[in-house]
């Protein structure tokens, strides 16, 4: 018998972002979704996939930016993965995996009867996407990788394990809004106190005892556990060879801890042909918030979304798999080098 899952805080940042839920996988999960704009068969929709512990509260603000700019017009779906946000936590006795979140951006593509479509994927959010396109290329015309990449970076999960367990052991609210404030400001220095608070927004909320409580699953913290700061894991190339067959751009923030430069340069070698763009002043998640990201994010959603006059739009085939067994996932207990 499936144990009962926790439930999940609700949360003031979500109230301009009406959702669905979507039932997925055979534990019945509730995928909240959210779609900005009109679905269509003529325009390739664009999905948002959050990072590990992330919610569409960090995309909540790209759809109408990228929407600004002239011949856009695009349909946006964020969402929420199980156990973040608005989506049901797993039940007690299922663990969280990438090839489980994977599975569920399939299902809300079925269930929203979207063939092909653009994966915007964060951090763990690109590693879903990578695995998405492995299990069924065809759904998958062209992705953004944002601080992701095919190999996982252990200082950014064990820094959100770290992070967490000093937010939850600290008792008083005000010190833990400026513990908060001052782990943020390691990733966008130079912002404001009101603008780290709103960041900080996106992923805690205040109870009305007024202690802060997370937006996610605090299992998903306890799966982090068996990282150590200095682990080297096992690279997973096939993945990002997954999106061999589809448009590409790689977005890296300069103080990212999720995608080492390294990875980085690789993949362009690897993808030659990708479109980059380097986000300078910035940790992970990135903000996606400036003229320059919106302008280069736009483009290239065009050109992908919106083929020339005369060009189909990729087709799909239901059925079409790779055959991957047992991938080694960031969420998985990882071999190391």
């Amino acid at each position: 018998m499936l144990k009962r899952a926790k439930t999940l805080p609700e949360s003031p940042i979500f109230s301009q972002l009406p959702v669905r839920m979507i039932t997925s996988g055979p534990a019945g999960v509730q995928v909240a979704v959210h779609v900005h704009g009109t679905l269509s068969d003529d325009i390739l929709p664009v999905i948002c996939i959050p990072g590990y512990v992330r919610n569409m509260a960090d995309f909540r603000h790209l759809p109408a930016a990228i929407n600004q700019v002239p011949g856009t017009g695009l349909a946006f779906v964020l969402l929420d993965l199980p156990g973040r946000g608005r989506s049901t936590p797993l039940p007690r006795n299922l663990a969280y995996s990438t090839l489980l979140d994977a599975d569920c951006v399939l299902d809300v593509l079925n269930a929203l009867d979207i063939g092909p479509a653009v994966l915007i994927g964060e951090g763990h959010g690109g590693q879903v996407a990578m695995l998405a396109a492995a299990r069924q290329p065809t759904r998958i015309a062209g992705a953004v990788l944002v601080d992701s990449g095919p190999v996982t970076d252990s200082r950014g999960l064990v820094r959100t394990r770290t992070n967490f367990r000093h937010i939850t052991e600290l008792r008083s609210p005000p010190a833990a809004r400026a513990a908060l404030r001052k782990m943020l400001s390691t990733d966008y220095p130079g912002e404001s106190e009101a603008r780290l608070d709103e960041l900080a927004e996106r992923l805690y909320v205040q109870n009305p005892r007024g202690r802060l409580e997370a937006l996610f699953d605090d299992r998903l913290i306890e799966q982090l556990e068996q990282f150590e700061f200095d682990d080297v894991l096992e690279p997973q190339w096939q993945l990002f060879g997954a999106l061999a067959h589809a448009p590409l751009m790689i977005v890296r923030t300069q103080l990212s801890d999720q995608l080492r430069r390294a990875t980085f340069d690789e993949m362009l070698r690897q993808r030659p042909d990708a479109a980059t763009l380097a986000i300078s002043g910035q940790g992970s998640p990135a903000l996606l918030d400036g003229a320059e990201e919106r302008d280069a994010l736009a483009q290239f959603l065009i050109e992908v979304c919106r083929p020339p006059s005369g060009e189909k739009l990729m087709s799909f085939v239901p059925d079409d798999r790779l055959g991957l067994r047992n991938p080694t996932l960031s969420l998985d207990p990882p071999p190391k080098r």
